[in-house]
């Protein structure tokens, strides 16, 4: 990003509104009172976001590619983004669904580069490599080392123009059945239908965005192969597209390069997207559904202009203040003061043509649902009347500017940003309009947008707790394939090879402390003004007490939400108004608070960071509203496949009574949570939260002595309470392995979450490399043997991983795989097959070896392209016990592997037979299938 007439420090110093000074924060026992921060001087944000800039050059090929250059020399990378101009929006009837099931067909080979897309880029080590589809576009990008460019071309204009001699019958079956598991996989979680009732009813019959992106089951089963390679044909032609290179690249190397891969395939149609007017309801339509969840949920829909329209930015900033900011109305009235919802939210969906106006409010259990529904149209009938303030709007306006600044530092995110704008607009510089829109928005603006568009009928959907509708599954299978004509291949030029790609280049790690002892991890880095800093303890869920699990996370949850001065609405705005993010959360292993801020507003964020951790209030009717919101917390993971999950299988593994025994998602159970006292959370925080137990964590653009100099004024007073130290007590001895299933029962399950594992002898702290390399290829990399299997082949999963899960001691085996109901036995089955057939007989081949090397050594520049991926390295080399210039040995330690040394780290302490295998499905489908299996098997009620 480049700025023309001034630096972007000075912008960045000066985009947030004038904020008051801090308060003077209350001194606790034994601190000194934290310094006033400085007032902020800041000029006007319209003088300031026209300065900011990504430069780019734009040619468009004789077959009408539109080709878009980015220059940015800070990593030696290059993002490649093609952005196809067609979406679900695009689909005529009976072909819903279409545009995704693409997006899934074009990773599947291409006539000359057969087999898995994802398989051949996966030797590229590329980042961010992924394809995604939406009601206006579809886009496919990755992030590859410059080295890696060319044949990263010659794959994504193969796929474009050489594609459909790979597009079989036994390819569109399989992905057709990946893409039903997809929508099962979404389907299956609460709330899970209500995007498919507000579409039907927002948008008439025939109206381009009334089907949602997925498609339904019916349309997906219908779907010929040369039906579908016509779609292809129609819509994905070089002059219905955009690409994008960003990164380590100008235009003159470009050209050639572009002309070279893309320039023979032949033009296409072109798609002109629909015209879509914004439909406005008869009368307000009032409908009320029933799902397996926990908690009644209110919504309020509009249909409302799209993102090119002179009401979409006064529309979203209206969206924020009353349920987007963490200050926002709705927080304060239903939330914060009444108490009458445990969560409220408000945005727009912006797509081109039209945009959606979403408000959704969870009704506090035991309260009157259509109580809170009638204060809630109260409070929006109000605003939309009174509109927000100024200094409402320019806070949501700082936010904005500042998150967007901070989106550019990938630059994939800038390859982004400039093809969604040549796309919708015809222009790559459209952000700069959004930014100048933000910058000048007034109330007046807000109001007049609401009153225009949030004073027509709305849609008033309730989605209350109770038995499904019944599902739309897919047709069973065995229909005969209608034959479609043969496609005649095109040969092309080889392949080009993938030159040599440099060792990473991890920045400098620099070490101080601070007066009280505090120690600080630094590294700069100055491709952005942005500071991110996270204050890190020893503690995590794993420091919960076995009589007060649940405690440490509802204490820091309970942070901020009031110190002694500044209540939650307070701290909220001081966060909103400096542009910054502050959150407070845990692992398993450590707790922290994390910071990341335009480096001009660091100070007053330190502050404001210190006084969250060093002053609590933990006011009393806090931590009520908080128990009363985690309770409902509880509630809803009960109803969720994933946390259900992740609830039952640790105490299984290590026993209820080890630090990691305990739930993944760290909340405890209703009965601790009741039991907790005001008393019991200040002592949980005096125990843990605390200078002496601290590290800190920096990746700047100011050098080290600056950002001590700020520490220090902010924490350096900080002194160790009286209270001692929390331990964690870990023993290396864990239950012994019994080789069993656990079915919940979850009836009205379209899918199942098979979810088992098993403790590892080997620690976090050990040398992991070996293992994790071999890993890969057996069960958390997309190509994996269990991936490829159930994914891949079968088309019965939408994505199967098996992780050897990162903790500081004993670490645990995890294997996720969601698949479809019918299919749970014989996926459980599969799966234990695999593992066997890799661990037994068949290891780790020489394609796979070259593949992981490859991979793994290539991808290190994009993986650490950005400061929150150099303080993550930061913080996990800690963790772990690793030297600093940890990542600069992996590429060297990788190469050196062999085969022979990935199959002994995995066979020595993966061992399927000990694997308890948790099943969240619905037990009158599964059980029958699971008793079959022949392990020993325990039903168990959802709870």
């Amino acid at each position: 990003m480049r700025l023309r007439s001034i630096s972007l420090a000075a912008l960045l110093a000066a985009i947030a509104p004038a904020a008051p000074a801090l308060a003077q924060t209350a001194a606790s026992p034994g601190a000194a009172t934290s310094a006033q921060a400085p007032e902020l001087q800041a000029a006007p944000v319209a003088e300031l976001v026209s300065e900011v800039d990504i430069p780019w050059k734009r040619f468009t090929l004789d077959n009408g590619l539109t080709v878009i250059v980015h220059e940015d020399r800070k990593a030696p990378v290059v993002a490649v983004s093609v952005w196809y101009n067609v979406g679900s929006k695009d689909e005529p009837a009976g072909s819903t669904g279409f545009a995704h099931l693409f997006e899934h067909l074009m990773f599947g080979g291409s006539e000359n580069a057969t087999g898995s897309y994802l398989g051949r880029m996966r030797n590229l080590g590329p980042s961010n490599l992924n394809g995604t589809t939406w009601f206006d576009r579809t886009n496919y990008f990755e992030t590859v080392p410059t080295p890696a460019l060319e044949q990263a071309l010659f794959l994504e204009s193969d796929r474009m123009g050489y594609l459909l001699g790979e597009v079989g019958q036994d390819v569109l079956d399989l992905q057709r059945g990946v893409v039903q598991n997809e929508k099962r996989q979404g389907d299956n979680q609460p709330y899970g239908l209500f995007e498919y009732a507000q579409l039907e009813a927002l948008f008439p019959e025939g109206h381009p965005y009334r089907h949602s992106t997925i498609g339904s089951m019916a349309d997906l089963d219908a779907a010929s192969l040369e039906t579908v390679r016509n779609w292809f044909r129609d819509n994905y032609g070089p002059n219905n597209a955009i690409v994008v290179l960003s990164g380590d690249i100008d235009e003159a190397t470009a050209r050639p390069l572009m002309e070279r891969y893309f320039g023979a395939i032949a033009r296409g149609p072109v798609n002109t997207p629909a015209e879509a007017d914004v439909p406005t309801l008869a009368a307000p339509v009032v409908e009320v559904m029933h799902d397996r969840v926990a908690t009644t949920r209110l919504t309020r829909s509009w249909a409302v202009p799209g993102l090119l329209s002179d009401d979409a930015v006064p529309l979203s900033v209206a969206a924020s203040v009353l349920g987007g900011l963490a200050s926002s109305r709705l927080d304060n009235q239903l939330v914060r003061g009444e108490q009458t919802a445990v969560q409220v939210s408000s945005y727009v969906s912006d797509f081109h043509r039209v945009g959606i106006f979403d408000i959704s409010v969870n009704v506090k259990p035991g309260q009157d649902a259509a109580e809170v529904g009638a204060r809630l149209d109260a409070i929006v009938a109000d605003f939309i009347a009174q509109g927000p303030t100024e200094e409402e709007v320019a806070r949501v306006a700082t936010q904005y500017v500042s998150r967007r600044i901070q989106s550019l530092e990938q630059v994939n995110g800038k390859a982004n940003v400039l093809a969604e704008g040549q796309l919708y607009a015809g222009d790559p510089d459209h952000y700069k309009t959004e930014l100048a829109q933000y910058a000048s928005v007034t109330p007046a603006q807000v109001t007049a947008a609401m009153q225009r568009w949030l004073t027509r009928p709305v849609f008033n959907l309730t989605i209350a707790p109770g038995d499904r509708e019944a599902y739309e599954e897919a047709a069973p299978s065995g229909a005969e394939p209608v034959p479609a004509a043969e496609i005649q291949r095109v040969a092309r030029d080889p392949m080009p090879p993938i030159g040599d790609v440099q060792d990473l280049q991890f920045p400098a790690v620099e070490r101080a402390s601070l007066s009280n002892g505090m120690q600080i991890v630094y590294a700069h880095v100055d491709t952005v003004p942005v500071t991110r800093v996270a204050v890190e303890f020893n503690a995590g869920y794993a420091a919960d007490r076995v009589d007060r699990i649940g405690a440490h996370s509802l204490m820091l949850d309970l942070l901020d939400e009031g110190t002694t001065t500044r209540d939650a609405n307070q701290l909220a705005e001081e966060q909103e108004r400096l542009g910054a993010s502050l959150n407070v959360g845990a692992s398993m292993d450590r707790s922290a608070a994390n910071l990341s801020v335009v480096t001009a507003n660091l100070a007053p964020s330190l502050t404001l960071m210190a006084d969250v951790l060093r002053h609590p209030a933990f006011a009393p009717s806090e931590v009520e509203r908080l128990r009363a919101q985690r309770l409902a917390a509880l509630a809803s993971e009960a109803t969720q496949p994933g946390a259900m999950a992740a609830r039952a299988l640790p105490p299984l593994l290590y026993g209820a009574d080890s630090p990691y025994g305990r739930s993944f998602t760290g909340t405890g159970d209703a009965a601790t949570v009741n039991a907790l006292t005001r008393a019991d959370l200040v002592q949980e925080h005096d125990t843990w939260v605390r200078p002496d137990n601290a590290t800190i964590f920096v990746v700047s653009n100011l050098p080290l002595s600056q950002v001590k100099a700020e520490l220090e004024a902010a924490f350096g007073d900080w002194r160790t309470p009286a209270a001692p130290k929390g331990t964690k007590a870990f023993s290396d001895a864990v239950p012994a392995p019994a080789n069993r299933i656990v079915l919940i029962d979850r009836p009205q399950s379209p899918q199942s979450l098979i979810y088992g594992g098993a403790v590892l002898p080997v620690s976090g702290t050990d040398d992991l490399l070996t293992l994790n390399s071999a890993n890969s290829i057996l069960g958390s990399d997309f190509l994996s043997r269990i991936n490829a299997d159930l994914r891949e082949t079968k088309g019965w999963s939408y994505g199967v991983r098996g992780n050897v899960t990162a903790l500081e001691h004993r670490v645990p085996y995890i294997v996720n795989a969601p698949v479809q109901a019918d299919r749970t036995g014989e996926s459980v089955a599969a799966l234990i097959a695999q593992y066997d057939r890799f661990l037994d007989v068949d290891g780790v081949t020489p394609q796979e070896l070259e593949r992981t090397i490859n991979g793994n050594t290539r991808q290190l520049a994009g993986g650490y392209e950005t400061s929150a991926q150099i303080l993550g390295a930061l913080r996990s080399n800690a963790l772990y016990g690793r030297p600093d210039d940890y990542q600069t040995t992996i590429a060297s330690r990788t190469r050196a592997l062999t085969a022979a040394q990935m199959d002994e780290a995995a066979r020595q302490v993966i061992h399927p037979d000990q694997f308890v295998w948790i099943v969240v499905g619905d037990a009158a489908v599964v059980r029958p299938q699971l008793e079959a299996l022949g392990l020993p098997l325990e039903v168990r009620p959802a709870q």
